[in-house]
């Protein structure tokens, strides 16, 4: 296949992007810094240099393509949220969608689009089973992420499937929450956040880049899926556990009122509780390499 990724440069998609080059895919990246994703991504790949949240030729080149995995948007963890910094998590996700999704539903061979949500799309369900079909939240992440597929779905013709990727907590030691959870226990000062009786939906960066392909592949997958563990655990079973594959304890708990001074806003991101369940996935036969919380974290940390 020929496949068209946006957010190639970022943490799932450096990953993606290899497994897809090593199964003979073609694989085509927009890249705002072409010079800085040639020092990232494999040689094979082809780099198409531009803006995604404008339109332009690149949209050309995505008609090209059989399937779009669409990975963009800027981290939602990184840096407080001003109004400001709220616009622009939600331009860079909403607009690249839009182009995207317009560029196919005017034409071109593209059948899939694969494009990321993220389980913030429930909000705060304390310890509700939440499947695909669960309504969603009314927090900030949680109304984005509802335009976000809204926006998505406007590729939606008779020949296209639409996959709506609902990602956990990705845990990679090359980015994203797992690298910030570390230096506290690695002080031997780690601990749950609050009360750590919130559900933490978690999947290991080698079996979402799995999914992402078992969804590429599979043509009965289509709409909401959810990206995380069969059995989320709570918080403090979490931190417990990356406690022990550090060898450091995991007592010190960090008070709701401290989180939500430092952070703001940001801070029920953190405490919000959702129990994701992939029934999607299961239905389709989708077995995890690392759907224990154990096995992952002795992955990330071995010896």
């Amino acid at each position: 296949m020929r496949i068209f990724v946006t957010g190639g440069t970022g943490l799932v998609g450096r990953t993606l992007v290899p497994q897809l080059l090593n199964r003979q895919d073609a694989v085509l990246c927009v890249t705002r810094d072409p010079a800085r994703a040639r020092a990232m991504l494999p040689e094979r790949v082809e780099l198409i240099g531009a803006d995604p949240t404008l339109p332009g030729s690149w949209q050309d080149r995505l008609l090209t393509c059989d399937a779009v995995v669409n990975l963009a948007g800027e981290p939602v963890a990184a840096g407080r949220w001003t109004r400001t910094r709220k616009q622009q998590i939600r331009r860079s996700r909403l607009a690249v969608t839009g182009n995207i999704a317009g560029a196919i539903a005017d034409g071109g061979q593209a059948t899939t689009l694969i494009n990321a949500s993220a389980v913030g799309y429930y909000g705060n369900q304390g310890a509700a089973a939440l499947s695909e079909d669960h309504e969603p939240g009314q927090d900030f992440l949680a109304r984005l992420a509802v335009e976000w597929e809204h926006t998505a779905s406007k590729a939606d013709k008779e020949d296209v499937r639409i996959v709506l990727l609902r990602l956990g907590i990705v845990l990679s030691r090359e980015g994203g929450a797992l690298p910030r959870l570390l230096p506290p226990f690695r002080w031997g000062l780690g601990g749950p956040l609050a009360s750590g009786r919130q559900y933490f939906p978690w999947i290991h960066i080698q079996d979402l880049v799995r999914i992402i392909l078992f969804c590429l592949d599979n043509e009965g997958l289509r709409g909401p899926v959810n990206a995380v563990v069969p059995n989320p655990p709570q918080q403090k079973e979490f931190a417990t556990a990356l406690g022990r594959a550090l060898g450091k304890s995991a007592w010190l708990p960090t008070p709701a009122v401290v989180l939500h001074l430092l952070l703001g806003e940001q801070a029920g991101m953190i405490l919000a509780s959702q129990r994701a369940v992939p029934n999607a996935l299961k239905a389709h036969g989708f077995r995890f390499a690392f759907g224990e919380l154990d096995k992952a974290l002795a992955d990330l940390f071995p010896g």
